[in-house]
């Protein structure tokens, strides 16, 4: 499961098996036993979440968006090695 950085206690990662076959580019976010998941591409989105607030998912969605390109970086040196 690598973890591509923290946020206010957050943790931003991917799960080391994303589908066969891969899954689009996408990051989960969790927080104790809080969880979300986000579409980075085309555009940032929520696909799911589990125990979180709306005023914390409008804030995790400005955080991927300011982070997309170093979270695309490390999706593509992650699964296309």
């Amino acid at each position: 499961m690598p973890i591509i950085f923290r946020y206010k206690g957050y943790r931003l990662f991917f799960f080391s098996n994303e589908g066969n076959p891969l899954e689009p580019l996408h990051v989960h976010i969790r927080q104790g036993g809080a969880l979300a998941k986000f579409w980075v591409v085309p555009d940032v989105a929520i696909a799911e979440s589990y125990g979180m607030t709306s005023s914390e998912l409008r804030e995790l969605v400005e955080v991927v968006e300011q982070n997309r390109e170093l979270i695309e970086r490390k999706w593509h040196e992650y699964f296309d090695a």
